[in-house]
């Protein structure tokens, strides 16, 4: 792979500009450090492939670089490559030990250590899945990267979006600024600092470094990387955000996919606050719908995302000791504000969170649009505790979750209520698949002409040890707060395509309705593994009939119609769902290879309404036959609805005035005494 397209990070206590000056001259770009503070962290926000330690001179302190780099290595399919003497080779094993994936020992040639890059860049484009998944995961990272940019005698700097945004700077149409701003860039007091190093660079022309405290924000400090570029008459500058040495009492721990503190790490930290009386805001953020994006384009893809919004939310939310932001687990990231904050300064940070987030990034060929949740939660005194704040915070967005409208929810210790049980059924649901507390039952679709009973719709049921049954609406919209919908819908499919497989002579010719997700169809993978867990049942494909709901098909009906037509062509029948509660039906009956149209209950009670609402009905139905397709109406409790509805033309219904939805013993004997009734 090109070296250029990549960055490489450095770290190096006796050569480091030296070492920086040769991976500039090799065509890499080098992000270089002579401390080992925050070095994972660091590391991770370099969007680098390569990770160099060097530890000519301070074997010891080379040692406990790669010990703590490792962790970060391997979650970023990276490689860690180790320069020492040669004489220091009996240590090669500890430092493999370590955590070292390639090393080269010293004294070499430039050109051997250029190989050694190659070697790592090819092993790191390996784990990686591929040259495109590396060059993707950069192109997102360095999308998030501050830069400034100066043409030397040039009056004026082009500075980075994100670096303007996090510095206040109002840019031009073209992305400058005077220079006169670039002291609110390094401010005042580093400005004959900045001054020594762009000298430095302009003299020996070798990468170079200055640093500053930030603004009045404690605990921050940036660091300016000098690089030059356009045969010396450009000097760049990639700018950093650092820790400054924490004074914390508890040890911090790093997540080493994003950098950030871990989860752990963060409950020291609010347990440490709250212990001292101190006080503290807790924000809790879930990205939404996430395992769609790990589904539709690859784990590579989506790890870079969570280190994109790991970065965003740096930006707004600030770093250093005063404040926590962590990556929890999942798509899940935590903000913490120390005393003074306050909710309502929690609550203006989360919008610009939010609209931090919503903002496209830009992976590979793909532009991808995030969403989020927020929950909010203070600190209430003594007697509260870390996981007692942790608890409302989750039920706050528990309740963001499951809301319409404003993605952010504030939540104390009186407003828990329904919010802190839907949490509580998201953490339950984890569990329900192992312990296989996830029933199926099956409510019957009817002809409306012989009375005899065709098919069945496949539900799901929670068997909740606590709460009883749950329907499947619960259920759903738990694993969908929880981004667990993929493994439910799978689940439940398999569940019911397995036992229909087996049943019994008397309904071994009921046709199965299997209901598929939104989740689903953005899975690129979907139609092979449904063929296949449905031909691994010995079901046959012609019994099967897959059903998708609106909802699930208005994001991307281009990538709908191709899915659905690829289970057609294997033999199933497809039936949308729900019609007539979403906008788009008209262009889902011109655009989707359809068998069924089910019509939403809702449709079916408007049936014995006013006339208008039967011209409704009719209109649907006719609309419906004229293209070929069966209708099925759900939810009909009456004779009137029925009679209404076969007077259209409808040709199967469902709902309680056949049966509710019933276990597989009941429904045999429901088809038995039906259909011999029936005959």
């Amino acid at each position: 792979m090109s070296s250029a397209s990549t960055p490489i990070f450095i770290l190096s206590f006796r050569h480091r500009d030296e070492l920086a000056g040769i991976a500039e001259r090799l065509g890499w770009k080098p992000i270089a450090a002579r401390r080992t503070e925050a070095a994972e962290r660091r590391f991770v926000a370099s969007g680098a492939n390569i990770a160099v330690v060097d530890a000519r001179g301070a074997l010891d302190e080379g040692l406990a670089a790669v010990q703590s780099l490792a962790d970060a290595v391997e979650a970023n399919a990276a490689a860690l490559l180790v320069l020492f003497p040669r004489r220091s080779t009996p240590m090669l094993d500890a430092f493999f030990s370590a955590g070292a994936t390639h090393y080269l020992t010293s004294p070499y040639k430039e050109a051997e250590f250029a190989q050694s890059l190659r070697f790592a860049a090819r092993y790191a484009e390996r784990l990686a899945g591929g040259r495109q998944a590396i060059e993707g995961r950069t192109a997102l990272i360095e999308a998030q990267t501050g830069f400034w940019r100066w043409q030397i005698n040039s009056g004026r700097v082009t500075v980075s979006e994100t670096l303007a945004e996090r510095f206040g700077l109002a840019l031009d149409q073209s992305g400058t600024v005077p220079i006169g701003d670039l002291r609110l860039l390094v401010g005042e007091a580093a400005v004959d600092a900045a001054w020594i190093a762009m000298q430095r660079l302009l003299s020996d022309h070798r990468p170079t470094a200055f640093a500053h405290d930030f603004g009045g924000e404690e605990g921050i400090r940036i660091a300016h990387h000098l690089h030059l570029e356009d045969g010396g008459q450009t000097i760049v500058a990639r700018v950093e955000e650092l820790d400054a040495p924490s004074s914390a009492r508890l040890p911090r721990s790093r997540d080493p996919l994003t950098g950030l503190d871990d989860g752990p790490s963060a409950r020291r930290w609010m347990g440490e606050r709250i212990a001292d009386g101190a006080g503290m805001v807790l924000l809790l953020v879930a990205i939404s719908r996430f395992d769609m994006i790990n589904a539709a384009f690859g784990r590579s893809a989506g790890d870079a995302l969570l280190q994109g919004v790991a970065r965003r939310i740096e930006r707004m939310a600030g770093s250093g000791r005063q404040r926590l932001i962590a990556h929890m687990a999942g798509a899940e990231f935590a903000i913490g504000l120390p005393a003074p904050a306050t909710t309502e300064e929690a609550g203006f940070l989360a919008r610009r969170v939010v609209e931090a987030i919503e903002r496209p990034f830009a992976v590979g060929d793909h532009l991808i649009t995030l969403s989020c949740r927020i929950g909010i939660a203070a600190a209430e005194g003594e007697g509260d505790d870390a996981s007692a704040l942790l608890r409302r915070a989750s039920a706050a967005l528990a309740d963001a979750k499951a809301g319409e409208g404003d993605a952010i929810r504030t939540m104390d210790a009186a407003g828990i209520g329904r919010a802190e049980t839907d949490s509580r059924l998201e953490i339950d649901l984890r569990l329900a698949l192992d312990q296989d507390e996830i029933g199926i039952l099956f409510q019957p679709q009817v002809s409306v002409t012989t009375g005899e009973i065709t098919g069945v719709e496949a539900l799901a049921r929670w068997r909740h040890p606590r709460m009883g049954e749950l329907g499947a609406p619960v259920l759903f919209a738990a694993a969908a707060r929880s981004d667990f919908l993929v493994p439910l819908s799978a689940h439940v499919q398999r569940k019911a395509v397995t036992m229909a497989a087996r049943w019994p002579a008397p309904l071994a010719a009921l046709r199965l309705s299997v209901n598929v997700t939104a989740a689903d169809i953005a899975r690129p993978d979907f139609v092979e593994h449904f063929l296949a867990m449905v031909d691994e049942s010995g079901m046959d494909r012609g019994r099967l009939t897959v059903e998708v709901t609106e909802s699930g098909l208005i994001e991307d009906l281009n990538a709908a119609a191709g899915l659905l037509a690829r289970l057609r062509a294997s033999g199933l029948r497809v039936a949308i769902d729900d019609f007539g509660t979403g906008y788009s039906s008209l262009a889902y009956l011109k655009a989707l290879p359809l068998d069924y149209l089910k019509i939403d209950k809702r449709l079916a009670e408007d049936i014995t309404g006013s006339p208008r609402d039967r011209v409704v009905v009719r209109g649907v139905i006719e609309m419906a036959r004229s293209l070929g397709l069966a209708v099925v109406a759900e939810g009909v409790e009456t004779e009137e609805q029925l009679a209404l509805l076969a007077r259209e033309g409808c040709n199967y219904y469902q709902g309680f005035l056949c049966a509710p939805p019933v276990d597989a013993a009941k429904l045999e004997n429901l088809v038995k005494e039906r259909n011999r009734a029936a005959r």
